[in-house]
């Protein structure tokens, strides 16, 4: 019998194959004085939009919450929620009135391999040193962005940045020599090396960087905390700090980074918290 390997035998073991849910149902939302539910729902990788009355001030645990001058707010769910949490809304006329929000469970793609070299686990010092680098670059780049609504326009929706085959989901995940590894929070979609790849929403790019993983990367802020990144790109076509519209060119398809081949992976982050594009994208196009 001929066993596999890869320098030296792999044990290759899929310990669960369940595709990301491109649809993942949460609670329903409860009624609240002074706050109109607009969109999604409490659930892993997702995205609540909401708007507040005229003077009604929110806290998310105990945080005042980002708010635009007419009221939107979005509350996001990272990939593993497992604690809720709680929104306090006052509104004028001082009636408190604080909600736990548990985001609904999701099931994701999980691949064990085992029996790899060390060093193709473990990076050498000086890569650790270029993505220690880059990951204080990229958390700086997050945190930039105008007070309330950038552009307004991602309220209604995403557009896709690229058409494309989808060949990787949101939540999938490597265990490697029992060592789990960071989860895959974007969505790929692969295209021709060169195809352009267009703003979903309209913000403000504020980060342009060759990263170690993710080669010719873009960071763009739509407001309220919430980012889209464009990674592997080929060429990029923007500079820190431009202003882009939904649909301006930004970029092309590439493969640079840590990539096997041409493809957009496109995130969405929230204040640290890391939501599902395909998702957001479907939540917001059924609020509409």
């Amino acid at each position: 019998m001929t066993k596999p390997s890869l320098f030296i035998s792999v044990l290759l073991t899929i310990a669960t194959l369940v595709a990301a849910p491109a649809h993942a149902d949460g609670a329903k939302l409860p009624d609240v004085a002074s706050v109109t539910w607009l969109a999604g729902s409490a659930v892993e990788g997702g995205m609540i939009l909401g708007r507040a009355a005229p003077e009604t001030t929110l806290e998310l645990d105990g945080v005042p919450l980002r708010m635009a001058a007419d009221g939107h707010f979005i509350i996001g769910f990272h990939r593993d929620s497992d604690d809720p949490v709680r929104l306090t809304v006052t509104p004028p006329s001082g009636d408190v009135q604080t909600i736990a929000f548990s985001a609904g469970q999701r099931t994701y793609n999980i691949q064990r391999i085992d029996g790899l070299k060390r060093d193709h686990v473990t990076p050498p010092q000086e890569v650790l040193d270029r993505i220690g680098a880059d990951s204080t670059a990229v958390r700086a780049a997050r945190t930039m962005e105008e007070a309330g609504l950038h552009s307004g326009d991602f309220l209604g929706g995403f557009d896709m940045p690229v058409t494309g085959r989808i060949t990787g989901v949101y939540g999938s995940q490597r265990i490697l020599n029992g060592e789990p590894r960071q989860p895959h929070y974007g969505i790929d979609i692969a295209a021709p090396r060169g195809t352009l790849v267009t703003a979903p929403a309209g913000g403000r790019v504020t980060l342009v960087r060759d990263l170690y993983f993710s080669g010719w990367t873009i960071l763009l802020t739509h407001g309220l905390g919430l980012n889209s990144a464009f990674l592997h790109l080929d060429t990029v076509t923007v500079a820190e700090g431009d202003e882009v519209a939904r649909g301006a060119v930004i970029g092309t398809v590439g493969s640079t980074g840590r990539s096997t081949g041409p493809h957009l992976d496109w995130r969405l982050d929230w204040q640290g918290r890391r939501l599902d594009a395909a998702l957001v994208r479907t939540q917001l196009a059924d609020g509409s």
